[in-house]
């Protein structure tokens, strides 16, 4: 059985007894020469100075006037040299539970060790030191972990208060009244913390903006770019880490969470609370909530307000739902959802990558001619009847589509209630829609060979890196060319 790690005191002996044998070899005693002087044997001496025992006062006193020091100098927390540091750099990595845990044996030093050995040995510790404090994770870590996160949150409402009443009282600061957050105001916003907003056309492109700590600055994307309005969002996302008092994430979980409650806060300052609850209030007692309105009212995207909705409507108006972020091949983006609808999952409940049924809104939704409105529905499912609101949209990675939906009794409330269309989906019923309809499967079972399309990301973790997916030396670089001089 291993023997348990050293103690803080145990170190702190080991630093004396490196002080003791420095000034005992820089006045050329051996152990038994000042043993002698000081009245103890040369092998007493030997433990103290291998930090295996701890000296009386007395002893400590008679050693100090024996080698021309003070008991201070002796007792001080610095090693005496760069050897004996190397030496308790050493004895620190190798008590750690990172190392324990290889079940290696640790290295012994001698005299006949040389300093380039011990650092040679120092920088395989700091390498294992450096990768286990990175946030790596399998896609199966990272599913596990958003799941986790999504099941807290749904416990909560999607509500995070203590964010909400941060943003008012930033809000409030830089003078912002009502109507659409401006650019200018969210500069006030970044002044106030510190920093200046520079727009860059050379960000590293794995990074949506970049934050340099010691200058005050955050870089953004050039303002002019299409669909710019996403700007304020970037900018109160990075100013979030530091109100928010975010450290480096130590694993992928403490990432999620941190860009949640990013996410969290530029929502409330894009779409206030008071303002926002009011808005939905007044919506719901003229029976016509709609997330275009909700979304026009703020200047905002139709997935911001859509998800907005999911913070406040629980909360305040007492109403449950759900939301859904699908891809045109009908994988689920993103997803949040408290009135039961039956989502797919696979065998550890993760939600985010399954293929939805073909019968929900949001993927009717890409069947129709007109995507400029939204897409109402109807769908009775095995947990009930849902009405929902589907708007379709396209990026440069494909075609996708925001839902937000209500159980049947909360659609009184909702424009769009007087839509005659329904589906009824029986999904996980393989019957329902995955299931290829028997005559075709008939006509052509045994007589086709489709190549499918392989998601490379599906090999691999997630890439290496404090933050995951960005690369560390980009962003260096990037921060070199636009120090201040």
């Amino acid at each position: 059985m291993p023997s348990s790690p050293p103690s803080s005191t145990a170190l702190q002996l080991s630093t004396l007894g490196h002080r003791i044998r420095h000034q005992r070899v820089s006045h050329g005693y051996t152990l038994d020469d000042l043993g002698a002087i000081v009245g103890v044997a040369g092998s007493q001496l030997s433990l103290i100075e291998n930090g295996k025992r701890e000296p009386k006062l007395s002893l400590l006193q008679a050693i100090a006037t024996a080698t021309g020091t003070e008991v201070g100098d002796l007792l001080s927390p610095e090693p005496p040299n760069r050897r004996a540091a190397l030496e308790l750099e050493l004895e620190r990595a190798q008590s750690s539970t990172l190392f324990r845990s290889l079940g290696i044996a640790p290295v012994r030093v001698t005299k006949s060790t040389t300093d380039e050995t011990i650092e040679s040995v120092l920088g395989l510790h700091r390498e294992l030191q450096r990768r286990e404090r990175e946030a790596i994770a399998t896609p199966e870590e990272a599913r596990r972990a958003n799941t986790e996160l999504r099941l807290r949150m749904r416990e909560t409402d999607n509500y995070l208060p203590d964010i909400e009443k941060l943003a008012e009282k930033q809000l409030r600061s830089a003078g912002h009244g009502s109507g659409a957050l401006t650019h200018r105001t969210v500069s006030i916003m970044a002044s106030q913390l510190g920093f200046e907003l520079i727009y860059v056309d050379d960000l590293p492109h794995s990074a949506r903006s970049v934050t340099d700590l010691e200058n005050g600055r955050i870089y953004l994307p050039p303002a002019s770019i299409p669909g710019g309005h996403g700007l304020r969002s970037m900018a109160l996302q990075a100013m979030a880490h530091r109100l928010l008092g975010h450290t480096p994430p130590t694993d992928y979980a403490d990432f999620l969470q941190q860009r949640l409650e990013i996410n969290y806060y530029a929502a409330c300052c894009l779409m206030p609370e008071t303002a926002s609850v009011a808005f939905l209030v007044q919506a719901k007692k003229d029976r016509n909530l709609a997330v275009e309105d909700f979304r026009d009212a703020f200047g905002v995207t139709h997935e911001a307000a859509a998800m907005r909705m999911t913070n406040l409507l629980t909360r305040h108006l007492g109403t449950r739902l759900h939301f859904l972020r699908v891809d045109g091949a009908g994988a689920i983006n993103r997803v949040y959802e408290n009135d039961e609808l039956p989502l797919p999952m696979d065998v550890t409940g993760s939600v985010e990558g399954q293929i939805v049924c073909r019968r929900f809104a949001g993927r009717a939704a890409f069947a129709e001619q007109n995507r400029t409105v939204e897409h109402y529905q109807y769908t009775d499912t095995p947990a009930g009847t849902f009405w929902c609101s589907a708007q379709t949209g396209k990026t440069s990675d494909g075609e996708f589509s925001i839902t937000v939906g209500v159980p049947f009794d909360d659609a009184r409330w909702f424009r769009g209630r007087e839509t005659q269309k329904r589906e009824t989906s029986t999904c996980p019923d393989e019957s329902c829609c995955r299931r290829p309809d028997a005559e075709l499967t008939q006509r052509w079972a045994g007589k086709a060979w489709p190549s499918a399309r392989v998601h490379m990301q599906m090999f691999s973790p997630l890439p290496r890196g404090a933050f995951p997916g960005v690369d560390d030396g980009e962003v260096y670089g990037f921060l070199d060319r636009h120090a201040v001089p």
